[in-house]
């Protein structure tokens, strides 16, 4: 990894001690980590994707006031599911513009933090691996089947989100809660890469 890199992560770990819970903070220093591995094994960019790790969660606790407000003022397009049901979302695309101001983050790495929580059909490596990271890093002790996921996800990229996605479409039905529809085109575009392979399933 570039010293550059090196030196800006601790940066950031300083930044991140005074804007997160320890708890969240930890939990973004696991997430590097294991986007880091999995960049490995993928040939991509390491000191993206410890970047994007490190910060995806950079604004997850903003209260919804302030994060809305951020969005307002930098023309942050929400549609009305976000506004008015799953505030959760908005802190992918608030952290975006944050590490763009504070750090001069590129474009590649704000689609990958703008997106690491419900997935976007137009996904690249770098955001698939900081999505698969965020759900499979190695301080998260649940669901029973995250183990299935950080196995896979060492082998089949495409197929850990698959079944990240449909065990979260799953328990948002079992709940009675509404899905976004961006998870649903994630999965639909990932499922039709992978051709008929899905379809002549029994």
């Amino acid at each position: 990894m570039k010293k550059q890199t090196l030196e800006l992560i601790e940066k950031i770990k300083k930044d991140l001690q005074e804007m997160l819970s320890e708890k969240r903070y930890n939990h973004s220093i696991s997430v590097m980590n294991k986007a880091i591995e999995l960049a490995k094994i993928y040939g991509v960019d390491e000191n993206k994707a410890a970047l994007a790790g490190l910060t995806h969660d950079i604004a997850k606790e903003i209260p919804d006031e302030e994060a809305l407000k951020l969005a307002s003022d930098n023309n942050v397009e929400i549609d009305d599911f976000i506004k008015n049901i799953n505030h959760k979302l908005l802190h992918g695309k608030i952290g975006a513009v944050i590490v763009k101001q504070r750090y001069g983050f590129d474009k590649q790495i704000q689609k990958a933090i703008e997106f690491h929580t419900e997935g976007t059909p137009d996904f690249d490596m770098l955001g698939k691996i900081v999505f698969v990271a965020d759900k499979t890093e190695d301080l998260r002790k649940g669901p029973a089947e995250i183990d299935i996921w950080r196995k896979i996800s060492k082998e089949d990229l495409d197929e850990a989100i698959i079944q990240i996605i449909n065990f979260n479409i799953k328990k948002l039905i079992e709940e009675k809660r509404l899905i976004d529809l961006t998870c649903i085109l994630t999965r639909n575009k990932l499922m039709l890469d992978r051709h008929l392979s899905y379809w002549q399933m029994p």
